[in-house]
């Protein structure tokens, strides 16, 4: 980030502090209220593994809670990401979550109570008491990844000496069908039980698209003393539906090209060959133990075995256009690809609160051990027309699809990856205005990997020391100015193994920085100000080759500058707002050969902004509306498909009958906008819903 940039940065953020600390200091009670709900407990296994305040935590964060995604009537995290500054969604080949933090684009910096959840599938909502999103290069606090930031699912726990059942119920306009339950039980003084299920039937506006998918997830709490709690959990989650990677581009003179519009609905795969399965089986458990008032600790285990099939048929080129301009023709290609994969990890932190003198200190000292074993295979498509994996064919909608089989084997690979990790970190709070944060992580990364098909072993071993520092002034006990600095790095393993020639240099790590100041400002005890400039530079990572869809290309480095500003919370009593803008400038600086260096960096729109307003209007009705706008992007490093920008409106609006039973309709998409919202690569364009409608009911008992 240059350096005019910064200091207009900084002279922004430091004009805050003024008009902020004019503002009364809150008093002791008000302080505890102001935390209640912005306030990252170590009992919820938090992302940021101490007990410390947004307002003193030196980068930027999100939170999301549960009634926010009842309220938005969100259904998964793409829908999270169009309500969060920094984040967009990412396509995802239409079988796995994959979303864009600061321009970087992951589809395994995902945690479910501080573990490690890098499985690529879509994550349910069912049972989560929050989301949390934190920005910026995070190996610190988790290890390998963490690039642009991480995504951590806080799941719901027993809560002792408390009785309650809540059903809920929905259905939207394209037939799709909703039903979760949620249980709580108190055995005794010293043991509880939450029971969290749901199922679902899949459906929009795409055609042939359909699915289903469920879950169950009991938990057990013990208060096994004063001091010590264990939550125990299993986790099942079976997902079955049709893999849509939605419709390809076409040219367009004078400039980049373009999706291809008018075919919205047009399914370009095979109805009965495109689709994915996924069993996964989670056992967790956590100890939570306070040794005294000055030291703490927990201890979590996780062990998950997931079986991922997806099979897929789609558009693999730009459509052929004829010579009167109508579509005429559209390429083929394919792949079937089967992973199971089990993980197991264990993770202890101690957090310990001391004083030296008149400085004090808040000690995190973690250690963490992971294996995960994988097994992964994929066939490519062979067409009979042409005994090939790729074929022009006649356009027709739907499509008629030509014989063809998953019969040729290009891939069959095991991998065996064990990690070790110990971090330490120290907030040190100088004066009541003046907070230090320093800390480092050592990683230990081992891969072992064994290509079955080519009778190959390859094995590389890496360690990395990843800092962490930070500075904290604080004019005002509800004013925060911040400045920080990150490390992060990522090895080549996993998924992202399995493409990569067996080379070292191919598979090195790839490193991240971050460099950030920002300022935060609680305006009253429900509303919170913030915002930050940032830059992330990043060294060597891997790209689809636009040539090539299922091969991988290194580029060298790229660069990604921008800004970020957020306001949540509540105005009033009765009104509530969630706003946020984001500014992305990211550029490839090095792309060996291509001559694609400056170019944009793949789906980074510059401009994004959210909104959502809800208004109480009396103690039974309430209504809400928002708006995303996300400006446009190129697809991928090559920039030869741009897609283009948009705006959507949504609305809401609830009846409560009662103390206990809620009725509310969502409205997406109010003003019918056509709009593609998310993308794979040059030929994999999502289209966007047009107005719908979800109808929901919230039962309590």
């Amino acid at each position: 980030m240059s350096r005019k940039t910064f200091c207009s940065a900084a002279v922004l953020l430091l004009a805050l502090a003024p008009s902020a600390y004019a503002q009364d200091s809150a008093s002791d009670d008000e302080d505890i209220i102001i935390v209640t709900g912005q306030f990252l407990s170590i009992d919820k296994v938090n992302a940021v593994k101490t007990p410390t305040p947004i307002i003193n935590v030196p980068q930027s964060l999100s939170i999301v809670g549960k009634i926010q995604i009842e309220d938005q009537a969100f259904t998964n995290i793409g829908d999270i990401t169009r309500y969060t500054p920094g984040l967009t969604n990412s396509q995802g080949e239409g079988h796995r979550d994959a979303i864009i933090i600061r321009g970087q684009q992951t589809t395994a910096d995902f945690f479910q109570d501080g573990i490690r959840d890098d499985v690529q599938y879509f994550r349910p909502l069912y049972n989560l008491e929050q989301v949390e999103i934190l920005r910026g290069s995070n190996a610190l606090l988790f290890g390998r990844g963490g690039t642009g930031g991480i995504v951590n699912r806080v799941t719901k726990k027993p809560v002792l000496g408390d009785e309650f059942t809540t059903l809920n119920a929905a259905i939207d306009t394209f037939g799709a069908f909703y039903g979760a339950v949620d249980t709580n039980y108190t055995v005794n003084d010293t043991t509880g039980v939450r029971l969290n299920g749901f199922y679902e039937e899949l459906n929009n506006h795409r055609d042939f698209f359909d699915g289903t998918r469920f879950g169950i997830n009991p938990t057990v709490r013990f208060d096994v003393s004063p001091q010590t709690t264990i939550d125990l959990s299993y986790e099942y989650l079976d997902d079955d539906r049709v893999v849509d990677r939605g419709v390809p581009s076409r040219n367009f003179e004078g400039g980049p090209d373009v999706p291809l519009k008018g075919f919205d609905n047009t399914f370009f795969g095979s109805a009965d060959e495109n689709f994915t399965t996924l069993q996964a089986h989670i056992l967790r458990g956590h100890v939570d133990h306070k040794f005294n008032e000055m030291l703490r600790g927990n201890f979590n285990v996780q062990y998950a075995d997931y079986d991922k099939l997806y099979q897929n048929l789609y558009a693999s080129e730009e459509v052929q256009v004829g010579a009167d301009g109508r579509f005429d023709q559209v390429e083929l290609d394919g792949y079937r690809d089967a992973t199971d994969r089990q993980n197991l990890f264990f993770q202890g932190n101690l957090v310990g609160e001391f004083e030296t003198g008149v400085i004090g200190h808040t000690v995190l000292v973690g250690v963490e051990y992971g294996n995960q074993d994988t097994s992964n295979a994929r066939q490519d498509t062979v067409f009979e027309a042409n005994g090939d994996d790729q074929l022009f064919i006649d356009f027709s909608d739907p499509l008629d699809i030509p014989a063809f089989a998953f019969s040729n084997a290009s891939r069959n690979r095991a991998s065996d990856v064990t990690t070790f990790s110990a971090y330490a970190q120290n907030q040190i709070d100088l004066t009541d205005q003046f907070k230090l944060i320093l800390g480092g992580r050592y990683d230990s990364f081992d891969i072992a990997v064994n290509d079955l098909q080519a009778n190959a072993e390859f094995s590389r071993k890496d360690e990395e020391i990843s800092p962490r520092l930070g500075a904290i002034y604080k004019p005002a006990e509800n004013v925060s100015i911040y400045a920080s600095y990150s490390e992060s790095f990522l090895p080549r393993s996993g998924d992202q193994f399995l493409t990569l020639d067996l080379d070292s240099e191919s598979t090195r790590p790839q490193s991240f920085e971050n460099r950030e100041i920002g300022a935060k400002w609680d305006l009253h005890s429900g509303l919170s100000l913030t915002g930050a400039v940032f830059q992330l530079d990043r060294e060597s990572y891997t790209s689809v080759d636009p040539e090539n869809s299922e091969q991988v290309i290194v580029i060298e480095g790229s660069k990604t500058e921008g800004a970020e500003i957020q306001l949540s919370g509540k105005f009033t009593n009765k009104w509530t707002v969630n706003t946020g803008y984001t500014y992305l400038d990211g550029r490839v600086d090095r792309v060996d050969g291509s001559g694609t260096s400056g170019n944009r960096t793949r789906q980074t729109p510059k401009h994004t902004f959210s909104l959502w307003s809800q208004y109480e209007i009396n103690d039974q009705i309430g209504i809400g509306a928002g708006a995303t706008h996300q400006g446009s992007f190129f697809v991928r490093e090559d920039n030869s498909v741009e897609v283009p920008a948009f705006i959507r409106f949504d609305a809401s609006a609830y009846y409560e009958v009662s103390d206990d039973l809620r009725l509310q309709v969502n409205i997406e998409n109010l003003l019918d906008t056509d709009y593609f919202p998310d993308a794979h690569s040059n030929d994999n364009i999502s289209t966007g819903a047009p107005l719908n409608a979800r109808f929901s009911i919230r039962q309590a008992f």
